[in-house]
């Protein structure tokens, strides 16, 4: 039962990481889904280097909670304990360690300066924003799958050793975004001496320096984009005033210049553009 339960909530968690497995595919090719199979008899032999399956999820659920020889690994009580932890933070983890901060607050920002209200609606927001971080989190996915998932499953490395490698996967992504500057901030304010590596940093240090690092450069990308849909609603303003439209609002007329505007230049598709590129 319990691996029931674990397998329902990996599989609405984590439905869109099956399409790693297809991220090899050359842009000439026609793209298709592939469907990742569960192994028959044993265990592949060397880790991929896609990001993690289902399938793969599925059997490092399956090991962590297995008995094991004592003295072997983590007793099965640990394991489950540290597995139900896991997929309990899951979602904080998802929204404060990943690129989904930045992508987020910018698509709310490009919806309050178009005025449209609740369109696109919060969950379509969410949605892109979800998608939009699993594509730009692919790489340090497969990093995981590499060098901790793999060697799981193949038995290469025990459960613990594998969640120290998966965390420096994640806090490698976390100091490439994050600033200097607030590396530095957290270090002077927890008192510790500054490493001559920022690696040798521990994730309390990493995890709030990468958390403001993203909250400036998401304000600073949505304060650019703001700018062009607030000149065309201090023109409208100006033009309704000079021509005596006092009583008119300027957002029904500024509204579907900001839309066309938008369309036409592609404003999706550079927005997703931007945010994709903006992550090192």
């Amino acid at each position: 039962m319990i691996k029931r339960f674990l397998l329902l909530i990996i599989i609405a968690g984590l439905t869109s990481t099956a399409f790693g497995a297809n991220q090899t595919s050359t842009a000439a090719a026609t793209p298709k889904i592939v469907m990742p199979q569960m192994p028959s008899t044993s265990l592949p032999a060397a880790p991929s280097k896609n990001v993690p399956t289902i399938s793969e999820l599925m059997t490092v659920v399956d090991k962590a909670t297995a008995e094991q020889g004592k003295g072997k690994d983590w007793s099965t009580p640990v394991k489950l304990v540290v597995i139900f932890t896991g997929l309990a933070i899951l979602p904080s983890l998802l929204v404060m360690m990943t690129s989904f901060t930045r992508i987020v607050i910018v698509l709310s920002f490009v919806r309050r300066a178009l005025t449209t209200q609740t369109i696109p609606p919060n969950i379509a927001i969410m949605g892109l924003a979800l998608f939009l971080t699993l594509y730009t989190m692919a790489p340090t996915l497969a990093d995981i799958n590499t060098q901790a998932i793999g060697p799981y499953i193949a038995d290469q490395i025990n459960f613990q050793t594998s969640a120290d490698k998966a965390a420096d996967c994640i806090k490698g992504f976390m100091l490439r975004q994050s600033r200097q500057a607030d590396l530095a901030l957290f270090v002077q304010m927890a008192k510790i001496e500054r490493p001559k590596n920022s690696s040798d940093l521990g994730l309390h240090i990493v995890i709030p320096a990468f958390i403001i690092s993203e909250f400036r450069t998401a304000f600073e990308m949505g304060c650019l984009l703001f700018i062009p849909f607030l000149l065309i609603d201090i023109v409208i303003a100006g033009v309704l005033l000079s021509a005596g439209m006092m009583m008119l609002p300027p957002v029904m007329i500024s509204l579907p210049l900001k839309l066309i505007l938008f369309i036409l230049v592609d404003g999706w598709g550079l927005l997703a553009k931007s945010l994709s590129l903006s992550f090192r």
